[in-house]
Parts: structure tokens; C-alpha cells; sequence
């Protein structure tokens, strides 16, 4: 085995094991953990030690620090996916005398969902500092159970507002923080969960619309061909009637590019998707992935309960108050001057 194939095959699982701690992260004593822990020591007495520092330090720079490289390779796929659907289904589509409006509509969406895009990586998240520390830990109550008073970030030498955390790409503390995203370059926090939402739901929308449309014009080839009434002889000389994997394999001879890229966007279109829902549900909630993530160790509930010192803490959420504050409050963080007015 030469040295190019052991390093290829030792980065790709590095790789592997980095998405395996990213959902693991917080379980110390998870097996899956522990498994990927022994396994990275048994092979570092194969791999050149030389060869680990590089690919740690590179990993580190790709996974763990703020880069553009995943901005990068979001703007790649995307222009695919847009060259192809120019190129050939917005043609075809055309000579098949689809609406306008219709082959139009995923330009739209581009559109807005760069304009999302744009302002969620450059809005400020929130980012504490020293000047605006004091007013906003006067925004949310420590709950006692995920947020406690006193907490000092090591990092910021600063009290820990309720709801905040300290992102260790950017190496610094979020008011309101949700998650980092790697696509966006940035944080996700109080003022631009916003765009991160709208940047979602375009985004799915884009997939779904594209997906849509092409499903749209390969159906239609197939019925002005009359394929479904048609037969064909198989490798052993007998006639059978045209299949649905028949089709799928014809097709993909015929349009081979238009039937990958159907395949990526319906698949996209379901991750998306099913992100944009969780994202909806903690919105509605009033929750951040950081409270969902955590929470999931003391369960969940709308309101906070004193527990006795001798019981199980319960974690209640008391930030939710009701579906339309909640959905208000993420399209218009509240301010010192509102919380004072309410109380």
C-alpha cells in the first residue's frame, strides 16, 4: 500500500470520526464515542506521527475555526444545480411550453434567498461585549437549570447572560445563541435568527421548486413518448412489459445529468425540509438548538417548578409565551426598555 493510499484512507476517517464526535458531542460516555476513541489510537501506531500533526492542524483550521471553505462549496453546489437547470430543464421546459412564471420562479427564490443569505453572515448575532453586557443580561431570567447567575465565561471574563453561550469558532459569547453555521460563516443569535429562518425556508423552497419542476418535465417526456404502453426484451430474449425501473434506468440514460441532479435536490429537498420543521418548532417554542440540544437531559415542559435539593432537577422552559409572542419575539428581539414596560 503506498503512502498516498494510507493517507487518503486515514483522512477519511479522521473525517468520519470528526461527524461522529459532532453527534456525540456533550455524551462522554457514549459508546459510539468511545469506539471511534480506540479505534483513532489503534491507528495512530500505523500512521506517521509526522502525518497526524498535519492532518490535525488542518482538520482543526477546517472544522474548528471560522473559515469559508463550506461558503465556498455552498456557492459551488448551488451554481450546479442552477447551470444545469438553465442549460437543460429551463429549455426543455420551454420547448414543452411550460408557464413562464413557473420556470421563472426558482430565479426568485435565488434571489431572496441570497439576499437571507447576505444579511445572516453579516449581521452582528449578538456578539457581548463590554459596553452592551449590562444590558443585555437584563433581558432574559436565569431559569436556574441550563442558565445560572454567576456563571463567568473563562474566555470573555465576563458574566454569562441567561441564554447565551460562548461559540468557540468565533471565540466569543452570543446573546441568544442558537448554533454556529458553517454555511453562513457566522453565529446564529438574537439579530439574525431572523434571516437564518427566511435563509431556511428559501433555501427549501428553492430545492423543492427545482425538484418539482424537473420531476414536471421528465413525466411529461415519458407520456408524449407512450413508454408506459411499451415492451422490451430483457438479456435472456423475453418480452416484458415497460417497468417503473425501466423507465428510471432510460431516463437516466437519456438525461443522465437532469436525473443526478433530480436525485441531489429531492434529497436535499427532505433534509431541508425536515430542518426548516425543527426550526419551526423551535421558534413557535421559543427555544434555541443549544436549549433543545440540552434540554433533552431533564425533559421539557412551558413553565418553571421549584424542585426540592433532594429531587431530580426538571428543566421547564419559561422563556415560551405563546405561539405569537414567540414567532414576534425572533423577528423582533425584545430590549431592555420592552422588558421594563412589561414588568
Amino acid at each position: 500500500m503506498d503512502f498516498l493510499t494510507l493517507f487518503l484512507i486515514y483522512l477519511c476517517f479522521v473525517l468520519t470520526s470528526i461527524a461522529l464526535l459532532c453527534i456525540c458531542s456533550g455524551r462522554k460516555e457514549s459508546f459510539l464515542l468511545r469506539s471511534v476513541n480506540s479505534a483513532t489510537q489503534v491507528l495512530s501506531f500505523v500512521i506517521p506521527t509526522q502525518l497526524q500533526r498535519v492532518t490535525q492542524r488542518v482538520l482543526h483550521r477546517l472544522f474548528h475555526t471560522r473559515n469559508c471553505l463550506f461558503v465556498v462549496l455552498h456557492m459551488a453546489l448551488q451554481a450546479a444545480v442552477y447551470g444545469e437547470y438553465t442549460w437543460e430543464v429551463f429549455v426543455y421546459c420551454w420547448e414543452l411550453q411550460f408557464h413562464l412564471l413557473l420556470l421563472l420562479l426558482p430565479y426568485l427564490l435565488l434571489a431572496g434567498n441570497v439576499g437571507c443569505f447576505i444579511l445572516c453572515s453579516r449581521t452582528n448575532p449578538g456578539v457581548i461585549t463590554k459596553s452592551n453586557h449590562a444590558s443585555l443580561v437584563k433581558i432574559y431570567a436565569y431559569d436556574g437549570v441550563l442558565f445560572q447567575k454567576g456563571i463567568v465565561c473563562s474566555t470573555c471574563n465576563m458574566e454569562k447572560p441567561a441564554r447565551s453561550k460562548h461559540c468557540s469558532f468565533c471565540s466569543m459569547c452570543v446573546h441568544r445563541f442558537d448554533h454556529h453555521c458553517v454555511w453562513v460563516n457566522n453565529c446564529i443569535g438574537a439579530f439574525n435568527a431572523k434571516y437564518f429562518f427566511l435563509y431556511l425556508l428559501t433555501l427549501s423552497a428553492m430545492a423543492a421548486t427545482i425538484a418539482t419542476i424537473t420531476a414536471a418535465f421528465l413525466i411529461q417526456v415519458v407520456l408524449l413518448s407512450d413508454m408506459m404502453h411499451g415492451r422490451y426484451v430483457d438479456d435472456q430474449g423475453q418480452e416484458h412489459a415497460v417497468e417503473i425501473l425501466f423507465l428510471i434506468q432510460h431516463l437516466f440514460l437519456t438525461f443522465p445529468r437532469i436525473v443526478f441532479m433530480l436525485g441531489f435536490v429531492i434529497l436535499l429537498t427532505l433534509v431541508l425540509g425536515a430542518y426548516c420543521c425543527f426550526n419551526l418548532y423551535l421558534t413557535l417554542t421559543n427555544q434555541t438548538s443549544n436549549e433543545w440540544y440540552k434540554s433533552r437531559r431533564y425533559g421539557c415542559s412551558h413553565h418553571l417548578t421549584l424542585q426540592p435539593h433532594d429531587r431530580q432537577v426538571v428543566y421547564k422552559n419559561i422563556y415560551s409565551k405563546g405561539v405569537w409572542m414567540n414567532v414576534k419575539e425572533i423577528f423582533k428581539p425584545p430590549t431592555v426598555l420592552e422588558r421594563k414596560k412589561k414588568t
